[in-house]
């Protein structure tokens, strides 16, 4: 990429019209949120249950006491092994953030539909720490649109993202994040979901890169990255998530 050398008055000029631009943008954040904040709920009605390192438990008992939760759907399938990429990019994310999180009345946990033992395995490999439950015995990642048979990708397209997404451009598992409010009464309520690009919000290491001089370099989303522990074990990994 080539770019003009200029005068430090002339670079202030330009700074200065894209700080303007900037102040545009957080202005229309602001708004978003608002707008996200004033959504309508759903009651949850459906029973859930989710395998935890201390037992069964269901969605309202995963708030562990406080009054929102917060669910990263993390493409980790029965017998994959190892999770995708993307999503362990963002996960790295998370951990700092629990400490805060929690005392705010926010509880933030993953959710994936491979059983507990594997979930448990994968953690210990990336040395992560927040929550991560399994899904496995329940609908709850049907239900939400991030898991998908093999007959419905067959049939050429599924519903993801709040529209029908072209099967060539899906996995069986895709990423998402879900909020949920427990009520005094303990109802529990669906509140926001986003899914594809929506989280990447989270993943502090692209915020730092779209302010860095090169950028995020990259030719497909996702294309340059690896999981922590790969960066000299892979030459190159394929996309895992719709875009």
């Amino acid at each position: 990429m080539q770019h003009a050398v200029v005068s430090r008055e002339e670079w202030l000029v330009a700074r200065r019209a894209l700080l303007a631009r900037e102040k545009e943008a957080t202005r229309l954040r602001d708004r978003l949120n608002a707008e996200r904040l004033a959504l309508p709920w759903v009651r949850v009605e459906k029973p859930y249950l989710f395998d935890t390192p201390v037992g069964r438990k269901t969605l309202g008992e995963l708030f562990d006491g406080r009054s929102q939760l917060m669910v990263y759907h993390f493409m980790l399938a029965p017998g994959q092994g190892a999770g995708c990429p993307g999503c362990s990019f963002l996960a790295d994310h998370i951990d700092g953030a629990l400490v805060h999180l929690n005392n705010h009345d926010v509880t933030m946990i993953a959710v994936s539909r491979a059983p507990l033992s594997e979930i448990e395995a994968y953690r210990a490999r990336m040395g992560w720490r927040f929550p991560w439950v399994s899904s496995g015995v329940s609908d709850f990642n049907r239900d939400y649109h991030v898991s998908f048979t093999e007959e419905e990708l067959a049939r050429g397209s599924v519903f993801y993202n709040f529209t029908e997404t072209d099967a060539a451009r899906a996995n069986g598992e895709l990423p998402g994040l879900s909020a949920f409010y427990r009520g005094e009464d303990g109802q529990v309520f669906h509140t926001y979901s986003s899914y594809a690009r929506g989280p990447e919000e989270l993943i502090g290491t692209y915020m730092i890169l779209d302010r860095a001089p090169m950028g995020r370099n990259e030719t497909r989303i996702m294309d340059w990255m690896r999981r922590h522990d790969e960066y000299e074990a892979l030459p190159k990994l394929h996309d895992c998530c719709a875009s």
